[in-house]
């Protein structure tokens, strides 16, 4: 994983003023155990047929994928694993999009499928999107398919960063996820060193030996 310095680097290298939120972030889900994702940006973007957000590109470069507190945060495009297939938007777009067709949409909400992007999900499990309709990526709201939440699509007025950032900081009324994740200690562990403790007989997400009947 990356040195504390190196972190130090990356994070100032995105912006003094922090307009993606990376640094507000980092203050309150430390991420020392994540790393620069080294995405392809051409690739993804010719994939989805758009630019993704800025937060979501400076996230990858600092945190990578990777899990806190039974939230995942996808990739845009696969990668070779160890053990298990980290995940990419793709099934989950699918199955978000599937959601929305199935309930016959939403009342209240004018969305068109095709623009319901997934960058994330939760052991709920809910699906965390954007809507993809505004034509600049950075304005794109975030988009919650809820499994027991109160409504089965709710839009927040934010990026994906500040989506995490208030998330934890527990100021959303009502609360966006079936899970309650305000009691949780979140600690950020990218995928690929959740899969090098496993395949060592370590807990993904804690280091910890794991018991002799795991």
């Amino acid at each position: 994983m990356q040195s504390r310095t190196l972190l130090g680097d990356l994070i100032e290298g995105i912006a003094v003023e922090d307009p993606s939120g990376i640094t507000a972030l980092a203050k309150i889900l430390p991420p020392d155990l994540g790393t620069d994702e080294e995405i392809d940006w051409a690739a993804a973007e010719a994939r989805w047929g758009t630019r993704l957000p800025r937060d979501y590109m400076d996230f990858m470069s600092v945190y990578g994928a990777g899990s806190f507190a039974e939230v995942r945060i996808l990739m845009p495009l696969p990668k070779e694993y160890i053990q298990w297939d980290p995940g990419t938007f793709e099934e989950e777009t699918e199955n978000a999009r599937y959601t929305w067709e199935m309930l016959d949409g939403q009342e209240g909400l004018d969305i068109d499928p095709e623009h319901i992007l997934a960058w994330g999900i939760t052991s709920g499990p809910d699906i965390l999107c954007w809507l993809t309709t505004d034509p600049d990526p950075d304005q794109w709201p975030v988009l919650v398919c809820g499994r027991h939440t109160r409504d089965d699509f709710t839009l927040f007025p934010c990026g994906m960063v500040d989506f995490l950032r208030k998330l934890l900081l527990d100021e959303f009324d009502p609360y966006p996820l079936s899970i309650d994740l305000r009691d949780a200690s979140p600690r950020y562990v990218h995928w690929l060193e959740q899969q090098r403790r496993s395949k060592a007989g370590l807990d993904p997400y804690s280091g910890e030996p794991r018991p002799a009947n795991q």
